[in-house]
């Protein structure tokens, strides 16, 4: 493959920290996490950063921090039908249920004209995910929520250093979610992060992070269902190193975004693409493209672009009627009209910053070889 999602290069000041953690013969928790956490919180202005081992268990700690507020074991999250399938297996395994709204192709994000009707006397909180770093239309989303006193937890996976009206996403909600697998802009290899500046919410996050236990406390004393979804340290070194170089990955990925947009504007008759709007600053996770007309062929494009080196990926699709995981539900096809067509004439690749100007001119030239 030329373009690949993202790649890892692991440099001095991440050898420089796992050389830390083997030199104190500890590897789970310890200075390397509690530094990340820091250096994570000081960088966007969260006042609390709590790190997890994955992306997921930041959701799954988030989902199941609502039994503090109220919530019930088999009480409703809302969700977006489209996302990365985390969302949904986070709500499942933390005991709630997912409410599945349907999204906008412009945005690919949930549609907040869709939430209200989905609103039941048994959820508790709306999940929503800035879907491909693209924020989503936040304060609709909070009229919405604050009269039925619902929490919003912000799965910003795909969108590190993304705004919304001035705001770094995670902190307009109640909580917010980061991961740090491989494609993205902060990359650790794995690992996760909740972040709020809730003191409460904060606590009870890292306690049920830690099996439940009072956060601080070594003792067998439950206080509340929990899990085990501690980061550990090597994981944490390569984080410290990505958030070092942070600014200078976003400008970077960044630049490569707007250099394709403007590289396949001529191809706007064909395709939807991603758009940033005066008011947000997207985070450069990949390049998302939606065809306007089914008649394209999205299967045959995905062939035609692996054949050419550019690895996709597909638009991850309507998570309750095109996967078999969530058939259980009893959702039927046609309830999602928009996750469908995204799902099944959607693709994204990378954009990340080891790509040179003349591979997106490749990926360019390649797109309109198919087309014209």
């Amino acid at each position: 493959m030329r373009i690949m999602f993202g790649d890892l290069k692991i440099g001095d000041t991440a050898r420089k920290y796992i050389q830390r953690a083997l030199d104190s013969n500890w590897v789970s928790e310890g200075a390397n996490v509690k530094e990340f956490e820091q250096n994570f919180a000081n960088k966007f202005g969260y006042k609390h950063a709590i790190a997890t081992s994955s992306g997921t268990d930041a959701d799954i700690v988030s989902c199941a921090s609502l039994y503090d507020f109220g919530a019930n074991r088999g009480d409703e999250i809302i969700v977006p039908a489209l996302c990365f399938v985390a969302c949904a297996n986070s709500i499942l395994a933390a005991g709630f249920t997912p409410k599945f709204v349907d999204v906008r192709v412009d945005s690919l994000n949930i549609d907040p004209a869709k939430i209200d009707e989905a609103i039941t006397d048994k959820t508790r909180a709306i999940m929503v995910v800035h879907t491909m770093g693209k924020p989503c239309e936040m304060d609709a989303i909070l009229k919405i929520a604050r009269p039925h006193n619902l929490k919003i937890i912000e799965d910003a996976c795909e969108a590190h250093g993304a705004t919304y009206k001035g705001k770094f996403v995670g902190s307009i909600g109640d909580m917010g979610t980061f991961s740090f697998y491989a494609a993205h802009v902060v990359v650790a290899g794995e690992g996760g992060m909740v972040v709020t500046n809730n003191d409460e919410i904060a606590n009870v996050v890292r306690s049920v992070k830690s099996h439940g236990r009072p956060f601080g406390s070594i003792y067998f004393d439950f206080q509340r269902i929990g899990f085990n979804s501690r980061m550990n340290e090597l994981t944490a070194a390569i984080g410290l190193e990505g958030l070092e170089k942070f600014d200078q990955t976003f400008s970077k990925r960044k630049g490569n975004f707007y250099k394709l947009l403007e590289l396949t504007r001529g191809l706007s008759d064909y395709l939807y693409f991603p758009k940033e709007e005066s008011y947000e600053k997207i985070s450069p996770h990949a390049f998302s493209i939606v065809l306007k007309d089914k008649k394209y062929d999205c299967p045959k494009l995905y062939k035609y672009l692996e054949a050419k080196g550019i690895q996709c990926k597909t638009l991850f699709a309507s998570l309750p009627t095109q996967h078999r995981a969530f058939q259980f539900m009893n959702y039927k096809y046609g309830q999602f009209p928009v996750s469908e067509y995204i799902g099944e004439n959607g693709l994204h690749f990378g954009i990340h910053q080891y790509l040179t100007e003349d591979d997106l001119v490749y990926i360019s030239d390649t797109l309109k070889a198919y087309f014209k």
